[in-house]
């Protein structure tokens, strides 16, 4: 027995070459996943269809194979036995007869003329079978073979296993009839059988009752997913409002399947600990905005009995400073606060940011395409479309407002001719407390909430907002908010 000793270079070389063979084959894997899973439905309905249709058509087309092939052939094996048996049993009499000496007299030449009719009625009342003899012409060239031919194959079997004769046999042309023609000696014997006695030719049933089981039980599944369903849809517009700022859609409680309660005990009870938060955190701010404007009130009220008026308007100046600032923070606040959704008038708002840059002395120009009311939060919303555009008023001469609402979803674009916002620096904006002085020319009065407060509004309504360069040559500001 031959020994082959590898060097371990060549035990290195060799592992590492069944390693990158495996990690081959895994990409290889991935990617014919990857390329399946391209094609498949994204939605659970349809994969859960799926996942109960594939198995039940798997399951069915092996039974049928297996039926087909095993039980249907042995049945079709033996049923056209029987048959050729029969006529093996016919040939055997006609060939007695012609050897019996008082068959009949001999014709002219000097062969006896055999009385078949005798034969023929036998084979047709005992055997069921259609016979008769023709005269000893060549047999007809084979035809075609029928493409599910397993009666084609058993016939052929048995006769040439059982009578060894040239034969020719049709099992395509008439459907219930099958036609055999057997060379003898001096004469063809030609046999007309019912393919029933040759053929187990219980098809139809079978697949009559395979595609009506298949029916019903895809009817049970598609009812019983559907209801199944059902609850994780509900509980997904649940989250959706509540991420939209909506309140929970009516009748909506945990049901169906112990794991979607489950989830949506969760759901219901974690929006209890958000909103909770929201109103502690509201109502501690609005605690200190109180007490702060207590101490701006009598800051107030001192300066202005102040007899000495020196360093009275920058400590006015600095008070109000402390003000605005204090109305940003409550800003910024409010626009996490609950409030019910309700309609909100585009067209309505617009005539009043025109009255408005009419009074700053800007240009305004503002197009509506759709419906004119919005299901928002009015005050949120508004802030939001107020925050905006006020920063286009203070940097631009020009603003455009082009609002599109349509298809479920609202979209606002709004251009100015400003300086702008550098392309790096553009998420940085949306920061609480950021103010970016070179780009924009901020006062010093700004908190640098304004576009905080702007897109925590529109993400509140299931949104956001983005910053692209304008045509005008400014900013251009995109609001999208599902409505």
């Amino acid at each position: 027995m031959a020994r082959y000793d590898l060097s371990w270079g060549e035990r290195d070389d060799l592992l590492a070459r069944v390693v990158r063979g495996l990690h081959a084959a895994r990409k290889l894997w991935r990617r014919a996943g990857r390329g399946v899973s391209r094609y498949l439905p994204k939605r659970l309905y349809a994969r859960s269809l799926i996942i109960v249709i594939a198995p039940m058509i798997l399951l069915q087309s092996v039974i049928a194979f297996v039926f087909m092939e095993r039980h249907w052939q042995t049945v079709t094996q033996r049923l056209s036995q029987a048959v050729t048996r029969d006529i093996a049993a016919v040939i055997d009499v006609i060939e007695t007869y012609e050897d019996a000496p008082e068959g009949g007299g001999e014709g002219e030449g000097g062969e006896q003329d055999v009385d078949y009719s005798e034969v023929i009625r036998i084979a047709q009342e005992r055997l069921g079978l259609q016979i008769s003899i023709e005269p000893p012409d060549p047999l007809p060239p084979p035809g075609p073979k029928p493409f599910f031919s397993i009666l084609d194959r058993a016939l052929s079997e048995e006769i040439t296993g059982l009578i060894n004769r040239p034969f020719w046999l049709d099992t395509v042309g008439n459907s219930n009839i099958i036609e055999i023609r057997i060379q003898l000696e001096g004469k063809v014997l030609r046999v007309f059988a019912r393919r029933s006695q040759a053929y187990a030719s219980n098809t139809s049933i079978f697949l009559l009752w395979m595609v009506g089981t298949s029916l019903v039980l895809l009817t049970i599944a598609v009812a019983f997913l559907r209801n199944q369903i059902r609850p994780i849809l509900q509980l997904a517009e649940a989250a959706d409002s509540f991420g939209k700022g909506r309140p929970t859609p009516s009748g909506f409680h945990p049901r169906g399947a112990e794991e979607v309660r489950r989830a949506g005990s969760a759901f219901l009870l974690m929006r209890e600990r958000i909103e909770r938060q929201i109103e502690q955190r509201t109502a501690m701010l609005t605690g200190v905005s109180h007490d702060l404007r207590t101490i701006l009130t009598r800051f107030k009220l001192q300066l202005a009995l102040a007899k000495s008026k020196a360093d009275i308007h920058a400590l006015d100046q600095d008070i109000e400073d402390m003000r605005l600032m204090l109305e940003g923070y409550l800003a910024f606040a409010r626009g996490e606060a609950a409030e019910d959704p309700g309609k909100f008038d585009l067209a309505a708002f617009f005539d009043k940011m025109r009255e408005e840059a009419r009074l700053m002395d800007c240009g305004f120009k503002a197009s509506l395409s759709g419906k004119r009311e919005v299901l928002v939060r009015p005050n949120a919303f508004s802030r939001l479309l107020t925050n905006v555009i006020s920063n286009g008023f203070r940097y631009a001469s020009t603003i455009s407002v082009d609002a599109v609402h349509g298809n479920g979803s609202l979209v606002i674009t709004i251009d100015d001719d400003g300086p702008g916002i550098p392309a790096e620096k553009r998420e940085d904006v949306f920061k609480p407390f950021v103010r970016l002085d070179a780009a924009r020319n901020q006062d010093e009065s700004g908190t640098g909430l304004g576009l905080s407060i702007a897109r925590d509004i529109a993400r509140g309504h299931g949104g956001d907002i983005t910053l692209e360069d304008s045509p005008l040559g400014g900013l251009r500001v995109i609001v999208r908010v599902p409505a």
